[in-house]
């Protein structure tokens, strides 16, 4: 049996990237899996691609009627919710003295708010299978960023939405634990994405070349270690934040 073996995963942001490479692992393990993506075409691709129940919808997590809505689906149409993946975002990446009052706020909304809307629904639903013996607790995975910890120049906005997400979670863990229902945070580091392929050149060799691991991350690297926090192999853990980063900024 796989470590999911009959759970339900919502991943937000599932897409591409990093998220896709959860729900795929997620889906390896033995789960259903429900993916969120603004993007409805690509989430039903993704969804359709995966070995194993799986479905797409659209999902703007800074619209709580779309945050309610994707919960509601995923019940809908597999019975149950066991764990959240909170992984959407975007990056508006400009110097403080360039970056307008706007993309400050689309990128604290999106990380922010989009994380705190998924726990408040997701925490709801898992508390009422709890209580009525449907199910003996939940997980939930924040994705924050290493940028959350150590800053990075240019990112006001995302350094701080990031750093924010690790507070949120333990917060949201003290509330979910005597319900058996656990959060965390996973920060990752220089990851190999399409949004980090686009990086110039000299700019891919410089983060590299600072990595004591001397490469980039896979997506599937981080899939693996969300993967043990949505498991009963983390089933002592609640509150902690792990860096997935090949030992960048120890």
């Amino acid at each position: 049996m796989g470590l999911l073996e009959g759970r339900v995963a919502l991943v937000t942001g599932g897409a591409q990237g990093i998220g896709l490479a959860i729900a795929q692992r997620f889906a390896a393990e033995g789960a259903s899996v429900v993916i969120a993506d603004i993007d409805l075409d690509a989430a039903t691709a993704a969804a359709e691609a995966i070995d194993g129940p799986a479905a797409g919808v659209r999902a703007d997590v800074v619209d709580p009627d779309d945050v309610a809505a994707m919960v509601a689906a995923t019940t809908d149409r597999f019975g149950r919710l066991d764990v959240l993946v909170n992984n959407a975002g975007i990056t508006r990446d400009a110097s403080l003295k360039n970056m307008t009052l706007e993309q400050f706020r689309q990128v604290i909304d999106v990380h922010l708010q989009g994380t705190w809307l998924g726990m408040k629904e997701a925490l709801a639903v898992m508390k009422a299978q709890v209580a009525d013996g449907r199910a003996d607790g939940g997980a939930i995975v924040n994705m924050s960023s290493i940028s959350g910890k150590i800053g990075n120049f240019g990112q006001s906005n995302y350094a701080a939405a990031k750093a924010g997400i690790v507070g949120m979670t333990k917060s949201v863990a003290r509330e979910g634990a005597k319900h058996a229902i656990r959060v965390n945070a996973i920060q990752p580091g220089f990851i190999d994405t399409a949004m980090t392929r686009a990086m110039p050149a000299d700019a891919q060799e410089a983060a590299t070349s600072s990595i004591p691991m001397q490469r980039a991350g896979q997506p599937d690297e981080v899939a693996k270690v969300a993967l043990f926090l949505a498991s009963d192999l983390a089933s002592y853990c609640t509150g902690i934040t792990i860096e997935v980063t090949g030992g960048r900024h120890m």
